[in-house]
């Protein structure tokens, strides 16, 4: 059964219907946390090409791959097959098995010059594959791409939160974000019990804007009731969630949804699958503290204040394998 993800033409945000698409998106956020994003004004053909590219870095030969491997307390690389434990981040310990995937990730590619020592560990130098030619350019034009449709979420939530639309500004100026690959390769073998291409989890920060294919084995979110449904992308949309920093921030009016990535059927096996993730972070210093409007004498603050990157170490701590 296909998840009910809504449907939000982003374009409306700079028309006279944003008031519509505010409680559009508050309606989504408190239910399901799930958006499919439309009219978001990115190249086709830079997702393409952004797919093109990553799909050929990932046929490299592993012994290629393995010299950008995560390691020490770099948090940006390449993370090997079945080497993370996703679900661990929900339970310490509750992996049956490492996700069947492997990854690779970067931080920002415009660096501040003014670091503080906080800073310095999210905007350190990028590793980057020599080949396939065109990688860096690519991934450097995407990156950016994704910062401009990042702030506009960012905008789009403020209106439907009851903010002035520029409200987050000073919280991602200086965002901390990592956009990540994952590869799926085929299961020529059944996958141990309980093992999964990504195991049940939340999100980090305060949203992801997702690109990926249709083919089975793929993206499903958990119901209130803890039943699975599939979210089936329309082309060139983004599946766009919230993470635990914007529930945080929210007080819980907003939701940060369980979802996995399936195993496909195994008439399905041998086809590999890949997705792209830019999991926006807010600035490392940013306070998250109950937003105005998110808290009264009857629901009143859930959460202790917390700085967005402290936030990060702590979910980032539980994440076994990197």
């Amino acid at each position: 059964m296909a998840a009910r993800v809504p449907r939000i033409d982003l374009s409306r945000l700079h028309g006279p219907d944003r008031t519509a698409l505010a409680q559009d998106v508050d309606d989504a956020c408190r239910d399901i946390g799930f958006l499919l994003v439309e009219g978001h004004g990115v190249d086709p053909d830079l997702i393409r090409r952004m797919h093109a590219v990553t799909t050929a870095f990932f046929r490299l030969p592993e012994s290629e791959k393995r010299r950008l491997q995560v390691a020490g307390s770099r948090i940006h690389g390449w993370t090997g097959p079945r080497q993370s434990y996703l679900a661990d981040t929900l339970a310490p310990g509750e992996s049956q098995a490492p996700d069947w995937k492997e990854g690779f990730s970067i931080g920002p590619v415009d660096v501040p010059a003014d670091l503080t020592p906080e800073e310095v560990r999210y905007f350190g130098r990028n590793l980057w594959p020599t080949r396939p030619d065109g990688f860096v350019e690519v991934w450097a034009d995407y990156f950016r791409e994704m910062e401009r449709l990042a702030s506009d979420l960012m905008a789009t939530f403020a209106l439907a939160l009851g903010l002035r639309d520029d409200y987050f500004r000073d919280s991602i100026d200086r965002h901390i974000t990592g956009l990540s690959a994952q590869y799926y390769p085929p299961q020529p073998t059944a996958p141990a019990a309980g093992q999964l291409r990504a195991g049940a989890h939340t999100d980090f920060g305060s949203l992801t804007i997702l690109s990926t294919g249709v083919d089975p084995g793929g993206l499903q979110v958990a119901d209130a009731d803890g039943i699975w449904h599939d979210v089936s992308p329309a082309p060139e949309a983004f599946v766009v969630n919230i993470g635990d920093l914007m529930a945080q921030w929210t007080n819980n009016r907003w939701v940060s949804t369980l979802h996995r990535v399936a195993n496909p059927p195994r008439e399905r096996a041998h086809l590999p699958r890949q997705s792209i993730a830019f999991f926006h972070q807010p600035n490392w210093h940013a306070i998250v503290e109950c937003l105005p409007g998110c808290g009264d004498s009857d629901t009143p603050p859930k959460y202790a204040p917390i700085t967005s990157g402290a936030h990060f170490e702590r979910k980032l701590a539980l994440l076994r394998g990197g």
